[in-house]
Parts: structure tokens; sequence; C-alpha cells
């Protein structure tokens, strides 16, 4: 047993972070992004504490997709020195202040300051949302062919969300509750329900859910803004209540929501671009989400991000 596991999860997490951050060091030995004004932004919400991860994440995607500028979103503790990394890594990337993210009738916290600067700023260019425990590590050609078309996309949350063929089910809200609900409304964590509870909102049948993941979300040039997340907010806080409406995951429940109802949108195959649940992923994986639950199992994290470096230095 590792002298780590005797600890308390939130004390083994930073020890396990800290390791992680001094095992992918050497990103920073890596060629810097030569950003592109091409109509594609690469975005994400950071702090100090997952620079090094950051770049790992933005490197390696920018590395197989070759377009897009960099934009970020300073969650309030990014220091002058990480500032001075950024710029020179990600090509001087515009940074926004999460202090000066207008959050009137939406939540605040939660990631909901990351989701509204997507919709106030996708007018004329694809934004892509990207999390910084992420790892590309190979070809992603369906990200390339939802930007030629404009279209929005997103990651799955699981096999569970997937087709026989790997790609995403969009339902209708009372589909998509009786799919994975069958038993009705359940209690749980806030995703399990709203998401047991949709089909309660009977006021617009043309509206769609599907299972996916704001880990790694696309958001076409000229897309919904406010308005249509303001009016989902709205049926969500009748489902569970105004006090749990700014409770963590709703954001990600709206984000899932919005592209579901965008024209048409796809769901990137799950067999190519996963989160990962402490399993090994088969080859011809392309993108890793390395969520939170089981971020630092079995070394993968940091074996992924050895081997997206090791590409970079190519």
């Amino acid at each position: 047993m590792s002298k780590w596991a005797i600890l308390p999860r939130r004390w083994r997490v930073k020890q396990e972070a800290a390791r992680h951050a001094a095992a992918i060091a050497d990103i920073l030995e890596t060629p810097p992004i030569v950003p592109r004004t091409d109509g594609v932004v690469l975005f994400s919400m950071i702090g100090t504490a997952v620079l090094l991860p950051y770049l790992v994440a933005v490197k390696s995607l920018w590395h197989q997709l070759g377009r897009g500028r960099i934009a970020l979103l300073d969650d309030g503790t990014l220091t002058g020195a990480d500032k001075a990394i950024l710029a020179h890594h990600c090509g001087d990337p515009e940074i926004l202040s999460i202090a000066r993210v207008d959050t009137t009738g939406f939540p605040k916290g939660g990631c909901w300051e990351r989701f509204l600067s997507i919709l106030d700023r996708r007018g004329s260019e694809f934004w892509i949302q990207l999390d910084s425990d992420t790892v590309t590590l190979g070809p992603v050609p369906e990200v390339a062919a939802a930007l030629a078309l404009n279209r929005s996309f997103t990651l799955l949350g699981g096999l569970d969300a997937a087709k026989p063929d790997g790609t995403g089910r969009m339902l209708p809200l009372g589909d998509f509750a009786r799919a994975f609900y069958p038993d009705g409304p359940a209690d749980g964590h806030i995703q399990t329900r709203v998401e047991s509870r949709m089909g309660q909102i009977t006021t617009r049948p043309d509206w769609r859910y599907i299972r996916g993941c704001a880990g790694f979300a696309g958001f076409a040039a000229g897309g919904p803004g406010r308005p249509l997340a303001a009016a989902f907010l709205a049926q969500m806080e009748k489902l569970v209540g105004p006090q749990d409406i700014a409770t963590w995951g709703t954001e990600q429940i709206a984000s899932n929501f919005h592209i579901a109802n965008e024209p048409r949108a796809a769901a990137l195959p799950y067999a190519r671009f996963m989160n990962y649940w402490a399993e090994d992923w088969a080859a011809g994986t392309s993108f890793v989400h390395f969520v939170g639950t089981h971020r630092y199992d079995n070394g993968a994290y940091e074996a992924a991000s050895r081997l997206a470096i090791a590409q970079l230095k190519v």
C-alpha cells in the first residue's frame, strides 16, 4: 500500500497533483504554440494549480489540430509568472477575468462563468472548451470535420451515452428520461436528479438532450447564446429548486442541453474520445479526459502526458 493511501482524499489529491506536475515539467521544454487567427478559439478556465497540466492539454490538442488561437478564463489565481509562461507557450493568449463575467440571472461559480463567456463570444468564432485534465494522443479528424462544417460537438459522458455505432444519442427530453431512468425520477447527484426529471418539461417538446461531457465541447460560430441557456435554466430550477441550481454540475447539464439543441450537432465517437474510468483505453484512442474520480489511478494520466510531451518534442 502506498504511504499516501492512508491520508484523507483531499490530501492525497494534493500530493498526487504535485507529483504529477513534477513528472510533466518538461512540457516547458517543448516548442510554443504559434496561434492562428482562423476563426477557432481553444478556451479553458485555469488557475495556477493546473498550469503545467493545462499546457499539456492545450499543446497536445493544438499539435494534432493545427488550428486556432488560445483564450483563457483566469479563475483568479494566475500569477504574473504564470501569465509570462502562458504568453511564451501559448502565443500571448487572451486572458479573461472571472470576476468580470456578468452572471446576472445565472448561477455564480461551478464553471458557469466559463460557459457564459463562450456563449457571449461565439458570434464569429468557433469556441472549443478544453479542460486542463485532458490529453490528445492522436489525430482528431472528427474535430477538424466539425470545424469545417461549423457543427457544435461534445465529448460523451460515457459508453452508456453512445449508440451501438459509438456516436451519441440526442433525444427529446422525455425520451431521454425514459431511456436512461426507466424507474422514474431519482435522487443523488445533481445530474441524476435533473436528467431523471426531464420528462416533466412538457412546454417544449422540441427540446433535446445528450449525456455529454463539458470537459471537451465545441460551440459553433453564430450559435445560440444566453437566451436558450436562460430558458433551460428556468426549467431546471423548477425540477430541483432554486437552492440547488448553483450546485456543481448544473453547468455541464446546460452545456449538454445547449449542444443537443444546436443545428447538426455532433457527438464524438466514444471509442476514440473518452473519459478515463480507471480502465485501459483501446488502440486508436486519440483523446482522454482524466476525470477527477480516477485522475491519478494506475499512473495512466502521467503516462499519457509523457507520451504527448514526447510527440511535441519530435
